[in-house]
């Protein structure tokens, strides 16, 4: 019989505001520190892992491969592989389809899957005009030729870097950055400014709902920020006192004149790792663990980048035709809050045939999600969205979900920047309880 393959446990570093309170920290460090904490909570030697697979977007370049290095820094085996993988938004969804991937194989039988994520950390980078000088530069030999290039530098260039990080939230085949997808979706699907300011409302309030309750305490190990190493254990991107009055004030960040997508309807820049661990429904038997949640499916779709909000919807549809489920099936449904108007977007196409079948090519429509089953506790627009590290939280999310309302089954999906969807199926039955 095929393998069933289970999530055991898991756990994520609260999402931090980047900049702020986990600015001296990078990826490597929120990596070893979330490491350490997923094996403080599961009683389960870390002798018996097999590899360590996390996503990571903007991957340091002072820490390559930097599931490696997390996984070095946090004190597990030397003789642990550890490779880091990168899909975007997805990149953690990934790292746990790899671990799914290396289990089934027979490669692999216990994987700790994730991500780690520090856009604080993201680098200003020198257009080519400018390294090139600094290369001459290093290349001159006398003083003279030293104080030649010095008088006749581009100054002007040089105080001029390129932001890494809103150079990689543009996508290079349609020259459009996300926010601007977004605005795409907003005009096609007629979602008005007013709708996606009450779309973000409802996830800040949510979320402040659940904060409060200790709804996240179950999913969150706290993270000691550098260099005070003070603990932190709560998002601190919720906003219990948001409003439509305080969205209205502010203007479009991507459209100007005429946009309706700011700051305050679109996800936060944020910091944050997350680790799962991924094993055989008979390992953790063997443990003598009940696991948080079965995978009953995953599936990947692509389609046009200038659209990639819809990515949800191409995902889910391929993943829960393959499975032979609908929308309606599903218990508690987590998307990704890249953007209000996108997730709105997908709600509509994931209901209407004219839509899902007509323009997106689908062979039918996944079905409609109820709005009271989605982001129950919120989303990325209030809680974050460290991009390397948002599908796994999603997966935690959703399997918490799953055991804390006694549910069956639930569905855990995003779009990826570059104009491709994923989604993951997770179910709990009597086999997990």
């Amino acid at each position: 019989m095929p393998q069933e393959l289970v999530i055991v446990d898991g756990v994520r570093t609260p999402f931090l505001k980047s900049g702020g309170e986990a600015r001296e920290a990078g990826a490597g460090e929120l990596g070893r520190q979330i490491l350490q904490a997923l094996f403080k909570r599961v009683p389960v030697d870390v002798k018996e892992v097999d590899e360590v697979i996390f996503g990571c977007v903007a991957q340091p370049f002072d820490q390559a491969n930097v599931a490696r290095v997390a996984q070095i820094n946090a004190g597990l085996p030397l003789s642990i592989p550890a490779y880091t993988v990168h899909r975007n938004c997805a990149s953690s969804m990934q790292a746990v389809s790899s671990a799914c991937e290396q289990i089934l194989s027979g490669r692999a039988e216990v994987v700790v899957a994730g991500g780690t994520e520090s856009l604080s950390s993201t680098p200003l980078v020198y257009n080519r005009k400018a390294s090139a000088w600094f290369a001459r530069l290093g290349r001159a030999r006398t003083f003279s030729q030293r104080a030649a290039l010095m008088l006749g530098a581009p100054w002007r260039e040089f105080l001029k870097p390129r932001i890494s990080l809103l150079e990689g939230l543009s996508d290079p085949t349609c020259g459009l950055n996300m926010g601007q997808t977004a605005e795409i979706l907003a005009n096609e699907f007629s979602i008005s400014r007013r709708m996606q300011d009450e779309f973000a409302v409802g996830s800040h309030l949510k979320a402040a709902a659940a904060q409060a309750s200790g709804r996240f305490g179950r999913e969150i190990a706290p993270f000691f920020a550098p260099p005070s190493m003070a603990p932190l254990e709560r998002d601190n991107g919720i906003r219990a006192d948001s409003s439509l009055e305080k969205l209205a004030k502010l203007k479009p960040v991507f459209a100007r004149e005429h946009g309706s997508v700011t700051a305050g309807n679109s996800s936060q820049i944020t910091d944050g790792a997350v680790a799962l661990l991924v094993t055989t429904l008979e390992r953790a038997r063997a443990w003598g663990l009940k696991p948080l949640a079965l995978i009953r499916g995953q599936d990947y779709a692509g389609l046009d980048p200038r659209r990639m909000g819809l990515g949800p919807v191409y995902s889910s549809g391929k993943l829960l035709k393959r499975l032979g489920l609908q929308a309606g099936d599903m218990d508690v449904v987590e998307i990704n809050e890249a953007f209000a108007a996108q997730v709105l977007a997908c709600m509509r196409a994931f209901a209407d045939p004219s839509v899902a079948v007509g323009r997106l090519g689908l062979a039918s429509a996944p079905g409609e999600l109820d709005p009271a089953k989605v982001n129950v506790n919120g989303g990325a627009i209030a809680l974050g969205h460290p991009v390397g590290s948002s599908g796994g939280r999603l997966l935690l999310t959703l399997a918490h979900e799953l055991v804390e309302r006694k549910l069956t089954r639930g569905l855990a999906t995003l779009c990826v920047g570059g104009g491709q969807g994923a989604a993951f199926v997770l179910e709990r039955n009597e086999r997990t309880r």
